[in-house]
């Protein structure tokens, strides 16, 4: 029994393409996979530890081998949870709307808090960075008002895909699907086009992985 983990970047609910295509990606895989555990992490209503002054301090000491304080061992011990409560999938999908070109703030919190040396990467002069979590599919949803065409001056503006696609390969990842659903600001027609589209493809996706 494999375990997949849903994490949902967008406050919208219902109102969301991207969760949207997300949900129907979760109905196809639960029904192609009955068996597999599906776990939703709502980013939105999820309480992160901070990234602060003792956590901070915590990541350096890992860095240079030192032992932790009290206070710098109970902030890491927060951090660590969060990273093993992500690494502990064995498949992973993502919704995430585009917010002035790029990811929603508490995405960008969640990703800090567990892309940590030792959790999810490390470091050595010999080999430099290697990423830890390896060997897992990740299918994106991506949405976004315009369009961002690659080899197109627009394609500069997309800070949204092209950094997820980053993290994830930075901490791993290289089995990394893709779904756009774009432009949501165009008419109506164009929009339910789209998403449809963008449905089919979840689907399909859903079934093979």
């Amino acid at each position: 029994m494999a375990k997949l983990l849903y994490l949902e970047c967008s406050p919208r609910k219902e109102r969301s393409h991207s969760i949207a295509v997300a949900q129907a990606f979760l109905e196809q895989y639960t029904a192609t996979h009955p068996s597999d555990q599906i776990e939703t992490l709502d980013l939105w209503a999820t309480d992160l530890p901070p990234f602060d002054g003792e956590t901070l301090n915590a990541k350096y000491a890992v860095m240079s081998g030192s032992a932790h304080t009290p206070e710098q061992a109970a902030a890491w011990n927060a951090v660590t949870a969060v990273a093993d409560r992500f690494k502990a999938a064995d498949k992973y999908l993502f919704s995430i709307p585009m917010w002035n070109f790029g990811i929603p703030y508490p995405l960008k919190h969640f990703i800090d808090v567990i892309t940590q040396p030792g959790l999810t990467f490390t470091f050595s002069p010999e080999t430099g960075y290697q990423g830890l979590v390896t060997g897992k599919p990740a299918v994106v949803v991506y949405a976004r008002g315009g369009e961002y065409p690659a080899g197109t001056p627009g394609a500069a503006m997309d800070l949204q895909s092209a950094y997820v696609n980053l993290w994830l390969g930075f901490i791993g990842f290289t089995d990394i699907h893709p779904i756009f659903v774009d432009p949501t600001l165009a008419p109506p027609d164009v929009v339910a086009a789209k998403k449809a589209a963008a449905i089919d493809q979840a689907k399909a996706l859903a079934a093979s992985l």
